[in-house]
């Protein structure tokens, strides 16, 4: 296990999740199942705290109990690796056909995927203009509140938007942020009628976000391809043109993917 040194100088270590990474570093090591009373020993956490962390990891999916009623890495932590391989392998394909959204439209650009509850940026092109929007590489938002988090909400299966929906809480990022479930649905079957998603200063002021989803061969979000633009420079004739830029790079994209690239299953990340 590779622990960093721990005294005058060295960053400071949170020992709640200095442990999690010692049962797991310590499990991928032994490549076997441990019991509990094996892990307290090997790393000399008390029990009790260790059946906290255990309890956790297992309802997360990190750990599993094997059948000899000992740990054993779980698939949780497979996936987690997975994820990063095909974010990688997302970006390589996108990278080209993000930077041509920019140069077309001269505005940020951005490639969006799901996070959860969220939107995480996982590329990013910097518009040409003086007055521009920065989008960075981490970056994460609420579905409600952005283009590309509508754009990836409507083209979900049913029950997962519907399943969103019931448990969505909404905050008042800026003045014009949605506030209703109902105002939500209503944009999302415009999404799909429309094929792009709109947040009209909604996440920041000043700024409208537009963006059209990457679907997989099953009709399923991959990602988004979002552009942001000063809400100055947007118009009805700004519109038609990044709708029609974005509808050509997700429908590349798409193209790209279905001959080889991604594998579908990012699409439920």
């Amino acid at each position: 296990m590779n622990r960093p040194p721990n005294g005058p100088g060295s960053p400071a270590i949170v020992k709640s999740a200095d442990r999690v990474l010692d049962v797991l570093e310590l499990l991928a090591e032994r490549g076997r199942e441990m019991s509990h009373a094996e892990l307290a020993a090997a790393l000399a956490i008390p029990k009790s705290s260790l059946s906290h962390l255990l309890r956790n990891l297992a309802a997360r999916g990190y750990l599993q109990l094997a059948a000899g009623r000992g740990y054993t890495l779980g698939s949780a932590v497979g996936a987690l690796a997975r994820r990063r391989e095909q974010t990688f392998d997302l970006v390589a394909l996108a990278r080209a056909i993000v930077d041509r959204v920019r140069d077309d439209t001269h505005e940020t650009a951005g490639l969006n995927v799901l996070r959860d509850d969220w939107t995480e940026v996982i590329y990013s092109a910097t518009g040409t203009r003086p007055l521009l929007y920065t989008m960075r590489v981490g970056d994460r938002a609420p579905l409600y509140a952005t283009s590309s988090g509508k754009a990836i909400l409507a083209h979900l299966p049913a029950a997962r938007r519907e399943a969103y929906l019931a448990r969505v809480r909404f905050e008042a990022i800026t003045p014009h942020t949605l506030a209703s479930v109902a105002e939500l649905a209503a944009q999302l079957a415009a999404v799909r009628a429309e094929g792009c998603g709109y947040s009209y200063q909604e996440f920041s002021v000043g700024i409208v976000g537009m963006a059209a989803p990457v679907l997989n061969s099953a009709g399923e979000p991959v990602a988004a391809i979002n552009v942001a633009t000063p809400s100055v420079r947007f118009d009805s004739a700004a519109r038609a043109r990044i709708g029609a830029t974005l509808k050509r790079a997700v429908a590349q994209l798409a193209r790209e993917l279905e001959s080889g690239g991604l594998p579908e299953r990012e699409a439920a990340a």
